[in-house]
């Protein structure tokens, strides 16, 4: 690229190039992130192989894919628009725009977790950033042209009608298709298998070695012509000769050497769906700098022979493209590199998975109006349908999803992965060489759906939030769409109206939402990690249960005594503070209440109840006294930010005594525990007696303020809410303490003396 420097031509142009290809880079990054879930979700979700082995597998699907994907480049060069209406410097800034945008909106979806579609992204991209460029065309040239002229409206809604009906294909294929297979094999499915399961397997093959391999040589450029002449008319054989070597292949695997060929079949179709992606997907993250890069070239030689490219119109590139099989293999190690290191791909996969695993558990959605309902006519529906099927039928039906225990904690079954891996990629590959870019996306979350709601996945507990789940999904897919065009059409209009100025704003700008992304990314999933914290072991629940005690009381103490000192000095930055550790204790312990309590008491093993009880109760103390933490600080921050008249000093007086009282409390029950001496428990319980009594009175000195004229009103209302919230947190700590001091007597019991009987 260096050697086009010396030609007489406004650098900008080479400069955006530059930035083409690292923006490509990016996209490469962003984009398999969000796209790993499409090809992993099987493999990780039936936890078919180590992690290790999947990428692996995955990587060299991805590498072989890469070059299989030269013919699905003219979708960004003029797919949507004609570019023949363009001149040079106005398709530099359309695809410009396009990149810029598919970067940002990529990354930012990555970073919440949610799949969506590359495929989509660009295509609308281009779409929203072509509308821009020709309406800015038309107003600043006058030339009387219409939009209709520039927008290749019918090959657009045909892409686009693609991709959305692809949906529904999807769900209903994978569905069905799940249904018939665990109707023949069902969850055990260890017997049937062993008859037909090379058969099975030749099949499943087959057709992935159909639809990735031979279809897909049309667009490779490894292979001549002459070769793709004789698979054209000898496809039949080719055909029975690959059934007929995968059917014998898997059979000597499962008979001869024992093979677990469900296995061989789910990590044949991993690297085959990858591969299929590579292909289909590829040009969502190149095939923009490509054809900026040959843009480049095309008006490197016209200003060289002494041309203008300011009149230079792009008709060469809606010209049959060959790409450069280094630039294909310079994505692939790009794409396999993002593939191992990229954490917001985890994030991503996990989404998909979480929907589509079998059993109930803590769901990553709630429920929504729209669900319920959905939930509610399923299960009329059912009924009705019930009433009518024979009851031998339902018997057996019944007998046949019966489910059994997952092997290694696995999402779903490898039957379930199997279909998963085979549906997807048969749908993605006949796209690919039917020249349609397919979402990727859409094909492989929808068929994973559909296959786990045949699977009877969605159970009672589970199949609003599920339902939800999906339907949240499906907006952001819409919301996509959406956002791309609209982004697209504002940045490409910034681009054409300010020039040079816009390039270097909008380079910046993708530096810095990057940035912030990777914070928020980073926050997310540390807020994810406390929902799946799970204790395994009664040493874990000690150590957990008194750090937590701990931190309650010292943090209680820290956030009244920060309350009082906002009052007396009104300074809202110490009670923002006090605010900001109240919200995060209170959703601390909100988690621990809805994803931690429940999982540890499963997955513990104890024979004592009693300590388990005091942990349940200890979890329940603390979340109730940070609910009083967190009304205090809001309302005493409403207060002082609305510049409210300052607290009198008897009413900081009052509420000093409270603080003081607890404060000697805290620090005796800290003295008693150290020692292991909790005889003089009783000074606890006059500490929670002495505040109780003394609330009725700080009311009654309060009312005798408000007579008196000494009291505003909002000064009045804060006051009895902090001694009201006061009485709450006192009686709360009194119990957390109690609580405490009863689960380490509990747990030195069980130490010293073991139980022998059955929790049970």
């Amino acid at each position: 690229m260096a050697k086009l420097i010396g030609y007489c031509m406004d650098p900008v142009y080479l400069i955006i190039v530059i930035i083409l290809l690292g923006l490509a880079t990016l996209d490469l990054v962003v984009g398999v992130a969000n796209d790993a879930v499409n090809f992993l979700n099987s493999s990780i979700g039936s936890k078919v192989a180590p992690l290790w082995i999947i990428l692996t597998v995955a990587s060299m699907g991805v590498m072989i894919g890469t070059l299989f994907s030269s013919g699905m480049m003219e979708i960004a060069r003029s797919g949507v628009f004609y570019p023949e209406k363009f001149t040079f410097p106005a398709i530099m800034m359309l695809l410009l725009a396009v990149m810029l945008t598919d970067v940002i909106l990529l990354d930012l979806f990555n970073t919440f977790g949610l799949p969506t579609s590359t495929t989509v992204s660009l295509v609308f991209e281009l779409l929203g950033s072509a509308v821009a460029v020709a309406f800015f065309t038309i107003w600043t040239s006058g030339s009387g042209e219409h939009l209709g002229e520039f927008i290749n409206s019918g090959k657009a809604l045909a892409i686009i009608g693609g991709i959305f009906i692809s949906i529904a294909i999807a769900f209903v294929v994978g569905c069905v298709i799940m249904y018939i297979s665990r109707l023949i094999f069902s969850f055990n499915y260890s017997k049937p298998f062993k008859y037909l399961g090379a058969i099975w397997g030749g099949i499943a093959l087959t057709a992935i070695t159909y639809f990735a391999i031979f279809k897909g040589l049309k667009g490779s450029v490894l292979v001549s012509a002459d070769m793709l002449d004789y698979l054209k008319h000898h496809m039949g054989t080719a055909l029975l000769y690959t059934l007929i070597g995968w059917t014998l292949a898997m059979a000597v695997f499962q008979h001869l050497f024992r093979i677990k060929i469900l296995k061989v079949i789910v990590l044949v179709g991993t690297a085959a769906l990858a591969m299929a992606f590579a292909g289909n997907d590829l040009v969502n993250f190149i095939g923009v700098f490509m054809a900026g890069y040959d843009s480049f070239r095309i008006a490197q030689q016209v200003t060289a022979s002494g041309g203008d490219i300011n009149q230079l119109h792009m008709g060469r590139l809606s010209e049959p493209v060959v790409a450069n099989i280094w630039w294909l293999l310079a994505a692939g190690v790009i794409m396999v590199l993002a593939l191992w290191l990229s954490k917001k791909s985890r994030s991503v996969t996990e989404t998909e998975v979480n929907l589509a695993r079998k059993g109930d558990g803590v769901e990553r959605f709630s429920s929504s109006p729209l669900s319920r309902h959905m939930v509610r006519s399923s299960l009329h529906f059912s009924k009705s349908v019930s009433k009518i099927i024979p009851a031998s039928a339902k018997n057996f039906i019944n007998k046949r999803f019966e489910p059994v225990e997952l092997e290694d904690k696995a999402s779903f079954d490898l039957i379930r992965a199997s279909v998963n891996i085979t549906i997807a990629t048969l749908l993605i590959s006949l796209g690919t060489s039917l020249k349609l870019p397919l979402s990727t996306t859409y094909v492989t979350f929808m068929v994973a759906m559909g296959s786990s709601l045949a699977d009877r996945a969605w159970g009672r507990e589970s199949a609003v939030y599920r339902i939800n789940g999906v339907l949240t999904v499906v907006a952001g897919w819409l919301l996509t769409a959406l956002a791309a065009f609209t982004a697209s059409m504002i940045v490409g209009l910034f681009l054409m109206w300010a020039g040079k100025i816009a390039v270097v704003i909008m380079v910046f700008l993708v530096a810095f939402i990057l940035f912030k992304s990777g914070k928020l990314h980073y926050k997310r999933k540390s807020k994810e990690l406390q929902h799946q914290q799970i204790l395994s072991s009664e040493q874990q629940l000690v150590v957990s249960c008194n750090n937590e005690v701990h931190l309650m009381l010292d943090k209680t103490l820290f956030i009244y005594k920060c309350i009082l000192e906002a009052l007396e000095g009104e300074d809202r930055k110490i009670v923002r503070k006090a605010m900001g550790d109240a919200c995060e204790l209170y959703g601390r312990f909100k988690d621990k209440r809805d994803y931690e309590i429940v999982p540890t008491l499963e997955s513990i093993q104890l024979n004592a109840l009693d300590l388990e009880q005091e942990y349940v109760q200890l979890i329940g103390y603390s979340y109730e006294i940070t609910k009083s933490l967190k009304a205090i600080t809001e309302t005493t921050f409403r207060y002082i930010d609305n510049n409210h008249t300052a607290f009198s000093k008897e009413q900081i007086e009052d509420l000093k005594v409270v603080y003081k009282i607890l404060s000697e409390a805290f620090i005796k029950y800290g003295e008693m525990e150290k020692s292991g001496d909790y005889s003089q428990f009783s000074q606890i319980v006059n500490m929670r007696e002495t505040i109780l009594d003394l609330n009725p009175k700080l009311t009654k000195r309060q009312i005798k303020r408000v007579k008196a004229g000494e009291s505003t009103t909002r000064s009045s209302i804060l006051f009895l809410n902090l001694v009201n919230e006061s009485k709450i947190i006192t009686l709360q700590s009194s119990n957390l303490m109690k609580s405490h001091r009863n689960f380490k007597v509990q747990y030195a019991k069980s130490v010293s003396e073991p139980h022998t009987t059955d929790r049970h």
